[in-house]
């Protein structure tokens, strides 16, 4: 199996227009256009019933003390996890793009609604998490959500975009559903799959 997407070469910087936010002059960071890249797969086994599409950042620090704290920096040994950007499951087998800004295009506050969509069924993604705490932003946020990493970072961030064929149409899935909880769902299920990572950074010091 064999994904490309044209907005970056593989392991390379993602573009702004596909980020939550760039750098600014005043303030570390300002909102950006929030598009979903261009997706485009091929080679696809035989016996694929539906796919699958993960966006992850692993990168995300362990430890929220220093992030985006002014004379702080958050050191790159700190432990990381993953932080799920896009998760969409129960994608007809006769799909096999996504198109540049057809999924996000700009940032909805509060989320964009997951569940059933033109393209499968969408998840949640971890900013739902992010931004529980924030009574103009808190809700469900489906779809794709792009890179923002903390300004203050001194680890580059990497973004890993993961296209799976499945043997099944429809995973066991519903209501507001994670990318954890896909990726269980996808497990014995997986005829296979292809990766393609983006760069990211808000850090102006590197």
């Amino acid at each position: 199996m064999k994904l490309h997407i044209s907005s970056f070469a593989d392991g390379s910087a993602i573009p702004g227009e596909f980020s939550f936010a760039v750098p600014a002059d005043e303030g570390h960071v300002a909102l950006s256009s929030n598009r979903n890249p261009h997706l485009k797969w091929s080679d696809v086994p035989e016996g694929t019933k539906s796919f699958a599409v993960i966006c992850h950042d692993p990168d995300v620090p362990s430890v929220g003390d220093d992030v985006n704290q002014e004379g702080k920096t958050v050191p790159r040994e700190l432990p990381r996890v993953d932080f799920y950007h896009w998760v969409l499951v129960n994608i007809p087998p006769t799909v096999d793009e996504i198109g540049a800004g057809s999924v996000s295009e700009g940032i909805t506050a509060r989320g964009k609604k997951p569940g059933k969509s033109d393209l499968g069924v969408t998840g949640i993604n971890d900013y739902t998490g992010w931004f529980a705490g924030d009574e103009d932003m808190k809700g469900d946020y489906g779809g794709y959500d792009g890179p923002c990493p903390p300004w203050n970072d001194a680890l580059i961030h990497r973004y890993v975009f993961t296209v799976y064929a499945l043997d099944i149409e429809t995973l066991d899935l519903s209501g507001s559903f994670t990318g954890r909880e896909a990726l269980a769902a996808m497990e014995g299920h997986i005829l296979g799959h292809d990766a393609w990572t983006g760069t990211y950074t808000l850090n102006t010091r590197l």
